[in-house]
This record gives structure tokens, C-alpha cells and sequence, in this order.
């Protein structure tokens, strides 16, 4: 237990920036309804998180639990229209209700809206970081949600514990902090006949882990269990940690930077990625995979190497010279890289299993030697 100690306080003493994840299921209360005095205590935990030299961003759920609640809708919407209709009622209130409790303590909310395409256009994202870097020399508090009325995606298959890891990478912040109406990830069913207890400490996002998401979702949250380990299993991958821990616990923020034992805290990986390699691994939406065979996956994985066309056995959809693809093992097809390619999928069709040599002579010329580079790939 000691040594478990001294881990959480380690990397908790290295932590500047702070993402603070809050779920709609603890904003609102039972008939859908914000819940302003869940809200002003969790915004006066974040400026005070603030007023202590952290950075701050929260990355806040409700938009749609709260239209539902001030339109008077009982159940979710299921309908594409209904639920960016709802979403654009609710986020007003929302961002408006942050706003009168941080003006509580003399500072402002800053509304920011995203979708997926301002993470995936590579000078929109690095807007946003300037945005959100200069916000922290105010007395602002950053509110980030996604812009549901117009983001398809995220509506039907997302959710905010995809963004908050996205903006936790987008910023390089040291912990990201998701609070949920749970207190932690247990290590069984918490409603089964024996009692579930929190697992406080996760060194690996392993499929092992992953069998522990048990499907405690509500009614007006799209979120669940597994959606808060993949979440988690991006940050660590990329060198950070990751704190799940129930929301409506006093104090909960500040007891969690200083030390306390609360939730269940996933260990970042040692090995910290550079923001380049942020956006290539865990941002962008491949546009295509390739397999390679064994050779090359040891090249890959255990020398450092690059991926050379010698090593590659298919090509799978339609991409572009300069998109990101996924790279997968040619038996069980997991994916084992991502990485910013230097050939089209028509042309690495062309030189698959050729040796770099004889890419002018098959292509009538040579870009590269290497389809993509060890820079621009990064090891899953």
C-alpha cells in the first residue's frame, strides 16, 4: 500500500494542467432538470482548483439532459432532428448556468463548442490550444461540450468521455478527472449479491480490465463504463493519468489533487508523446489500414523502424498520399499502428512486398523509401 502511496503522490505533484470530465448524470437531477446547486459546488471546486495554480478545463455534459428538462421530454430523444433540437435548448442554460456560478467566486465561463473535424484539421486544432492556453491567463474557466446541434456523429455513436481524453491530449494536461455517479471502476457487478469494491489502482487498459465495464449508464447520459476506459486507455497510452471518481462527493476535486484516496486512478505509460504524435495516434479517424507480415511488425515494435513497402502484404480502403491509416498484424487484423502515409492506396497496392529499390521501376518513381516513416507513426 505504501508504494501505492508514493505512486499517486508522485504523479499527482507533477500535474499543472487538469481536465475535469462531469457526466450529465450528475448534473441533473431526477426529473431531468440542471441542477444548480450540483453545478455551483462542482464550479467553485474548479475555481478553487484554479486559485491553487492549476489549470482548469471542464469538459461538461447536460446540453441534451437539460433541454430534455426544460422542454419537459421525460425520454431521450432517439431521432437525429429531436435530439440536436433538444441539445441547442439545453446548451444555453447550461453554459449560462456555469456562468452565474463562476461569476460567484469573480470569474467567467468560456464557452467552447467542437466537433470532430476541429480535432481532425490540424490548424483548427492548434486554434483551439491557443484559444484554450490563453484563456488560462484569465479569470476564465474553459467549458468545452460537443457542438451536438450540428455534430452528427457524436450524437449517434459519441460521447464526452471521447472529448475530454481529446482535449486532455490537445492540451499535453496531466490528469484528467472524470467524474461519475459511480465511485470508481469496480471489480464486480456493484448491484450482483456480493459486494463490489473499487479497484484503486489500473495499470493496463487490457481487455481483462475492459470485461469490468458494466452497463450502469442513465436514462439521459450516452456513456457508460467501457466509454470511460477507452477514454482512459488514450490518455495513459499518450503518458498521462486518468481519476474516476463519484461526482457528488464533497470536496471531491481538491481531495483528489491532494492525494486522497479516491476513485480508481489509471497509471499514465512512462514514455510521455510528443502533441505531434497525439493528434497521428489518437485523434485523427484513419482513412484506411494496411497489413503487414511479421517482419515488418517486428521492425515496427521492437526496433524502432520504419515501415518500408517490403513489409506489406494488403492494402484496405481509399486514402491519400499525407492521411493517417491504421497498420495491422495480417493475422488477427489488430492494430498495432497509426501513421501519416508518404504513398496512396493505389500506389502501396502497386509496391506491396517490394523492396525499396525497385519502387521507381514499378511506379516509374520514388517519393519515399519509406511508406511511412518511424516520425510519423505512432505504436498503439
Amino acid at each position: 500500500m505504501k508504494l501505492k502511496d508514493d505512486l499517486r503522490s508522485q504523479i499527482l505533484s507533477k500535474v499543472k494542467k487538469v481536465v475535469v470530465k462531469i457526466g450529465t448524470g450528475i448534473l441533473t437531477t431526477d426529473d431531468g432538470h440542471l441542477d444548480k446547486e450540483q453545478i455551483k459546488n462542482l464550479a467553485g471546486q474548479a475555481v478553487e482548483l484554479n486559485q491553487m495554480g492549476y489549470h482548469v478545463v471542464v469538459v461538461s455534459s447536460g446540453a441534451v439532459g437539460s433541454g430534455m428538462g426544460e422542454l419537459g421530454i421525460e425520454k431521450r430523444p432517439v431521432t437525429l432532428p429531436e435530439l440536436q433540437a433538444v441539445a441547442a435548448v439545453g446548451q444555453s442554460k447550461l453554459i449560462s448556468m456555469y456562468d452565474d456560478c463562476f461569476k460567484l467566486h469573480g470569474y467567467h465561463a468560456a464557452q467552447i463548442l467542437l466537433t470532430r473535424e476541429d480535432f481532425e484539421d490540424r490548424q483548427r486544432y492548434l486554434n483551439t490550444c491557443n484559444t484554450i492556453h490563453t484563456l488560462f491567463q484569465l479569470k476564465v474557466i474553459p467549458v468545452v461540450n460537443e457542438n451536438d446541434t450540428i455534430s452528427v456523429d457524436e450524437i449517434k455513436f459519441g460521447d464526452n468521455d471521447a472529448l475530454s481524453a481529446l482535449v486532455t491530449n490537445l492540451l499535453n494536461a496531466e490528469l484528467l478527472i472524470i467524474l461519475s455517479s459511480v465511485d470508481g471502476l469496480y471489480d464486480k457487478h456493484p448491484t450482483g449479491k456480493s459486494k463490489a469494491a473499487v479497484i484503486p489502482v489500473v495499470e493496463n487498459v487490457s481487455d481483462e480490465i475492459r470485461q469490468l465495464a458494466f452497463d450502469l449508464k442513465t436514462k439521459r447520459g450516452v456513456g457508460g463504463m467501457q466509454t470511460k476506459l477507452e477514454a482512459a486507455s488514450v490518455v495513459t497510452n499518450a503518458g498521462e493519468a486518468v481519476i474516476i471518481a463519484n461526482g457528488r462527493m464533497d470536496g471531491v476535486l481538491k481531495k483528489i489533487v491532494q492525494g486522497e484516496h479516491l476513485g480508481t486512478l489509471f497509471l499514465p505509460k512512462h514514455e510521455k508523446l510528443a502533441s505531434r504524435k497525439r493528434w497521428i495516434g489518437y485523434t485523427i479517424k484513419p482513412k484506411g489500414k494496411i497489413y503487414i507480415d511479421d517482419g515488418a511488425m517486428h521492425a515496427l515494435r521492437d526496433k524502432g523502424k520504419s515501415l518500408l513497402a517490403s513489409g506489406i502484404v494488403s492494402v484496405e480502403g481509399i486514402f491519400s498520399k499525407g492521411d493517417i491509416i491504421s497498420i495491422s498484424g495480417k493475422g488477427n487484423g489488430v492494430i498495432i499502428a497509426r501513421g501519416l502515409t508518404n504513398y496512396s492506396s493505389a500506389e502501396i497496392e502497386k509496391i506491396k512486398g517490394c523492396s525499396t529499390v525497385h519502387i521507381a521501376k514499378v511506379l516509374g518513381y520514388k517519393l519515399y523509401d519509406e511508406v511511412i516513416h518511424r516520425d510519423n507513426m505512432v505504436i498503439l
